[in-house]
């Protein structure tokens, strides 16, 4: 999860997958210039956050629960 320290989205978004169980690693997009061109990449050129990169390579900005647990779910099928 790319996030920076300020973000409501993030914070609301982080807590709903810790309640859920959902193992993440945050990248702080501030501190990390490699991070925020990897977001404006997929962001058409924005440092959007929450953006969340998937191990088949996608990404999903600012996601919706929903949507992350059923990416997750198909990654698992």
């Amino acid at each position: 999860m790319y996030s920076t320290t300020w973000c409501g989205y993030c914070r609301r978004l982080k807590l709903q997958m810790d309640q859920a169980g959902i193992a993440y690693t945050e990248v702080n997009i501030e501190r990390d210039p490699e991070a925020a061109a990897y977001v404006e990449n997929v962001n058409g050129g924005n440092q959007t956050v929450p953006t969340l990169r998937f191990e088949d390579g996608t990404a999903l900005t600012n996601p919706p629960m929903t949507a992350v647990t059923e990416k997750l779910a198909s990654l698992a099928a």
